[in-house]
This record gives structure tokens, sequence and C-alpha cells, in this order.
């Protein structure tokens, strides 16, 4: 059950102990809170912590009215898992040689493919995909032309299929039945941030956003242009960031495939967003649903909740809270900045933390290291009330930008 904390205006929600919620974070919660188009009450997930804007793992339901920092600036941020026909005694003892053929075939960090990989013969997994993949991209000419220059043109065709940096990851993980899955989390890449920092910047000169004690928690109103585009842009990137971890799912199964496993399948997916828009029902009333670092929960639904490169994660069913809009955590959060994770921790934290994956064990990711992140089991145990686990999952390989 969750705690509440008063404030003014509606309620925080919050499914975690005050005592261990940080101050800053707090405080943005409460002028979330005080939004005059909030409704109902403002929900923070059980791994809620500081954000630009809005705080990570917060579900904020407003009438008639967005605000795209509640969004983040990574939109369409979210999570594949696609269950494999091997089991963890296919893979063979040394697991480098496949890590190193997953980095080969998908760019990391601000890279980008040398050359457009969509519309390649016979990558898509399902001809669904490749068709759904094509369509976004083609749709692309009609995103804001404020940042559609022609060398983002080229840069969004050559980015579908590339992991990024920062806690987006590609692993091979294994489940309690030692059934091998492939499990990404990835956004929408530069074009995502492009697009959300210009709309950012375009409500925050907005006239009704003037007294606002935060600019950046802005908002655009409904009925105005200014949302119909900031809408137009927001789902145009939602599903660019879908078709991009359909691309790299794609790219890692035909790795896989030609250098290792003939016989690999894909035999179940699961997909799900974590910082997106959605127009739902709630308490019965049409409201404009935000979720930052939060996915959707709904009674039966699947989701997929990342721990660290070093614990674990887990596969869950919703179970519909109507307190959490529906919603559950998307993580185990951040306990600690990138800056302080560096300060605190050395590569031989490191080489203990990720102890028995094969993955990167250098400085270049220490600020990714498992003791960053807040305890995974403590956040499941948290949401009991919101998800049901049906995986745990146990990663072996672990590819980060």
């Amino acid at each position: 059950m969750p705690y509440t904390i008063e404030t003014e205006n509606v309620p925080i929600q919050l499914w975690t102990s005050p005592d261990g919620l940080e101050s800053r974070a707090a405080d943005q919660l409460r002028g979330i809170a005080r939004l005059p188009w909030v409704f109902k009450h403002v929900a923070a997930m059980p791994d809620v912590h500081l954000g630009k804007g809005a705080t990570v793992g917060s579900v904020i339901a407003m009438k008639e009215a967005v605000s795209p920092a509640a969004v983040g600036v990574d939109i369409g941020c979210g999570m594949g898992a696609f269950r494999t026909n091997l089991t963890l005694s296919d893979l063979p003892d040394s697991l480098k040689d496949v890590r190193k053929a997953i980095e080969r075939v998908v760019p990391v960090g601000k890279g980008s493919h040398r050359d457009a990989v969509v519309g390649r013969p016979g990558l898509y997994l399902d001809d669904r995909h490749r068709v759904r993949v094509e369509k976004n991209l083609q749709q692309s000419r009609h995103i804001s032309q404020a940042v559609l220059g022609s060398s983002q043109s080229e840069k969004i065709m050559k980015q579908c299929g590339t992991l990024g940096s920062g806690n987006h990851f590609i692993e091979i993980v294994h489940d309690e039945e030692q059934r091998v899955w492939l499990f990404l989390h990835s956004g929408s890449r530069n074009i995502g941030k492009t697009l959300a920092d210009l709309h950012i910047g375009i409500a925050r000169r907005l006239a009704h956003n003037a007294e606002l004690p935060d600019p950046d928690l802005a908002v655009f109103l409904a009925g105005t242009s200014e949302m119909e585009l900031y809408r137009r842009d927001l789902h145009w990137a939602q599903e660019y960031a879908f078709c991009n971890r359909l691309t790299m799912a794609a790219l890692v199964f035909r790795a896989l495939q030609r250098g290792f496993f003939p016989e690999l399948q894909m035999e179940e997916s699961i997909l799900c967003h974590h910082n997106y828009v959605s127009e739902e029902i709630h308490f019965g009333s049409e409201v404009l649903v935000t979720r930052k670092g939060a996915i959707s929960a709904r009674k039966g639904e699947m989701g997929l909740i990342p721990g660290s490169m070093g614990t674990r994660s887990y596969v869950v069913r919703g179970l519909g809270n109507p307190d959490s809009f529906h919603s559950a955590s998307h993580g185990a959060g951040r306990r600690m900045s990138r800056n302080q994770a560096r300060r605190e921790y050395q590569i031989k934290d490191l080489l203990e933390q990720t102890s028995g994956v094969e993955c990167r064990k250098d400085g270049g990711v220490l600020d990714e290291i498992p003791g960053a992140y807040k305890d995974i089991d403590e956040v499941m145990a948290n949401q009991k009330d919101l998800v049901e686990i049906v995986h745990a999952l146990k990663q072996v390989i672990c590819v980060k930008g």
C-alpha cells in the first residue's frame, strides 16, 4: 500500500518509504502536485528519484494538458524481451565471442550504422516488424521541420537499430527454467531528445506557464496548435523507439544464428515503453497520463522491470491497481548520481559486482555499477500490489555503450 504525502493541491501516493526519498526528489514531486491541471493525485513508483523537470518514476494524469518534461527527453525509452528456443546449456563456456558478435552488429554510444539497415532482406524476425519500421521511417518527414534538416533525416535512418549509452543495454539472460532470452533497453536516440528539447522550449514561452514555480514543468493545453504539434512529434518518436528495439533484436538474432546457433528461434516477445504519454480513463475521467520511468501495468498486462548489470530483472504481469493509474516501476532506479558513483567506486568494485557476467569492466561503465542502483528486490517488494512476478531473469552477457 502506498504512503500519502499531502500538498496544498493534490496528494502524492508514494510506493516507497518517505524516509528513503531524497529531499530534492520530494520537492520535485510537490512541485508537480501543485500544477492546476494534475488530476486526482501524483503516483510515485518505488524506484522514484530526481529527474530533469519531473521526477523519474512518476505517473501524472492531467486533464486537457500535458507536460513534456513529465515524459522525459528520451521519448519512448523502454524494454524488449524475446524468449528463445535455447537453454542455458546451449551456450558456449566462453561468452566473450558472443558479446563481441553483438557489439559488431549494434553500434553503441553515439554511434550509427554506416548505412541504414532497414530494408535489408531477411533481417526482421517477423515481416510485420519490417513493415512497421519502414512505415515509421517514411513518416519521419512529417515531424517538426525545426529539427528535421537533411543531416537529421540521415541520422534517423542510420540510428535505427542502435543502442545508445547510459543505462541502455543488450543482455542475454536466462529464467528460472534456464530458458534463454534476449533482453534489451533503449530509446529514441538523438532525435527523441532533439524533439523533446524543442517542445520543452516552446512550452516554457507560453503565457499560461509564466507563473509556474518551475519553468521545466511547462505544459501544453488541449485544443492548441502547440499541443497538436507536440503530440504529433511525440507519437512518432514513441513509435521510432519501439522500431529501434525491433531492429536491434533482429540484428542480434541474425548475428547469433549466423555465428553460433543456426537453429535459434524466437518463441515469445514482450515490449513496453516507460517514457511516454497515453490517453486513458481513470476514476471515470478521460486524462492524459505521462509515465516517466514507469510502465503500464493494467490487469493481466505483461511488463518488464530491469535491475542492473549485475543483479536480476523481472518479467511481470500487471494487477491493474487504480491508485497507481495502472502503473509500476520501470526498474531499480538510481540511488546515486553518475558522478557520485565514479567517486565512490573503483574498477575492483565493478569486477566484484559483475562477477559471472560477460561484460565491459572498465572505467567507461563504472557509473553503471550495480551499487549505484537501488536494491531491485526491495523495489519489487514495495510494489506487490502493482505487479506479480512471472519470471526472474539473470544476465550472463551484458552489452553497454
